[in-house]
């Protein structure tokens, strides 16, 4: 996605939020290696956008990079503050993405001690699923999981797969009775979405509403029209 639409997107997302909240929120976002890397970018556009987020710990798997390029067609591979800045639709002097090394285990994320909202994985690969439900991480991403999960802070994971097998459905299951929300990529319809980016930010506002965040109420439910008889 270019960033003029990213940065149109922003634009439009700040002059139609709901009422904000009375706090600053940080939170860890990660992008996996799984199909659907627009879920991630157009979270962190979105987040970016909602004039309550004020950090993100941004985590990109070495494969997410890959699945970007192929996807959006943005290099991620070498991408610096300025350009991650340009992709999301901020301003070049904007300190609200603090990108971390997937093998920076030493990273704030890494630690329950540092506090933040929660953790978001969008998308969530299978491989990621796997290692977080395990509790045997090897990157920054498990460990961030493996510590949001153990704080009792929200964990929201995004899987994009299918079918789903039954090792899937089991760790997801395992996840769950663990504390973490899983928010599958399965957007609704009934907004009636004209474009790929309405159809993906119904979804998107389903994980901004798991955090309270402020968003555009474009594809919120407003019930149905027509008298009842009930």
């Amino acid at each position: 996605m270019r960033a003029a639409a990213g940065e149109a997107l922003a634009n439009l997302s700040r002059a139609n939020v709901r009422s904000p909240i009375a706090k600053t929120v940080e939170l860890t976002v990660a992008i996996t290696g799984a199909s659907g890397a627009i879920y991630g970018h157009r979270t962190l556009i979105h987040l970016a956008a909602s004039g309550v987020v004020e950090t993100i710990n941004l985590i990109i798997s070495d494969s997410a990079k890959t699945v970007a390029m192929v996807e959006l067609g943005f290099d991620l591979r070498s991408a610096d503050a300025n350009q991650l800045n340009k992709w999301i639709g901020l301003p070049n002097d904007a300190r609200i993405i603090r990108m971390h090394r997937l093998d920076n285990m030493a990273a704030k994320p890494s630690s329950g001690s540092h506090p933040q909202a929660g953790m978001i994985i969008a998308p969530c690969s299978m491989g990621t699923l796997a290692a977080i439900a395990s509790g045997a991480g090897t990157n920054l991403i498990h460990r961030a999981a493996d510590v949001t999960l153990k704080e009792r802070r929200k964990l929201v994971l995004v899987p994009r797969e299918t079918p789903f097998n039954a090792i899937h459905l089991e760790n997801m299951l395992k996840l769950a009775h663990a504390g973490a929300h899983i928010l599958p990529a399965s957007p609704g319809f009934y907004h009636r979405p004209q474009t790929i980016e309405a159809l993906v930010d119904h979804l998107v506002f389903r994980i901004l509403d798991q955090f309270g965040i402020p968003h555009s109420n474009a594809t919120r439910w407003k019930g149905a029209s027509g008298s009842s008889n009930a």
